[in-house]
């Protein structure tokens, strides 16, 4: 950067002249773009995901392939294999995927099902954006142990699953209780609702408690 002497910079500035003349002609046509590949976002890059399968899931995974193999392959053009070797759920995209983002849905997808919920429940993922998995213990929200934590699981599950379904059907999620494990799949709103009455369960409410305070949000859920 050059130097400036006393001299100089105690000088008014000076005002640089300037045109101004400005086309007064039409302005040019909006720029319209093709709606861009899987492929050409990535520069023909082809993508993965992996789902790692749990030992004990082997045998509903083999049960349920092709449940699974035929939307994802047929719907969404995608590919997807079984690697017994590392034991993962492998699916990439083809040069026939139209959509970037299906990629992330089929491994979701896939996931759910890993975790216990069903196919029907599952599949949503793909139809619907705004579902999610959320996943958490019993003991993030209260510390139990031996007699206590197995009353817990059987206060939340219900005589024969009555309490469970309750609050599935009241905020439309699905619930999979998996040992010390909750799975909830559903809307945001819903989840939180869903996740509310399950940690009033665990912290020892009655669930007569919990039905009634159920009743009230859902309704004015469906009000607004």
């Amino acid at each position: 950067m050059p130097k400036v002497s006393r001299k100089e910079a105690s000088m008014p500035l000076q005002e640089v002249p300037r045109s101004m003349d400005v086309d007064d002609g039409p302005l040019p046509d909006k720029p319209t773009f093709a709606p861009i590949q899987a492929g050409a976002e990535g520069g023909q890059k082809v993508e993965f995901r992996r789902v790692p399968v749990p030992q004990h899931r082997m045998t509903p995974l083999k049960n349920a392939w092709m449940q699974l193999y035929k939307p994802i392959t047929e719907n969404l053009k995608l590919d997807m294999r079984m690697n017994l070797k590392t034991k993962k759920v492998e699916i990439k995209t083809t040069p026939q995927t139209t959509n970037g983002d299906v990629l992330q849905k089929a491994a979701d997808f896939v996931h759910a099902y890993i975790l216990g919920f069903e196919v029907r429940d599952a599949i949503a993922l793909l139809r619907l954006d705004d579902l999610y998995v959320e996943c958490f213990e019993i003991k993030d929200v209260k510390t139990l142990r031996g007699e206590h934590l197995a009353r817990c699981i059987g206060r939340l599950a219900g005589k024969s699953g009555k309490t469970k379904f309750t609050i599935e059907n009241a905020t439309r999620t699905r619930i999979v209780l998996a040992d010390t494990r909750i799975h909830i799949l559903g809307s945001f709103q819903n989840i939180r609702v869903a996740r509310d009455a399950i940690c009033s369960l665990i912290m020892g409410s009655p669930a007569g408690k919990v039905y009634s305070k159920l009743r009230s949000v859902c309704s004015r859920l469906n009000d607004s």
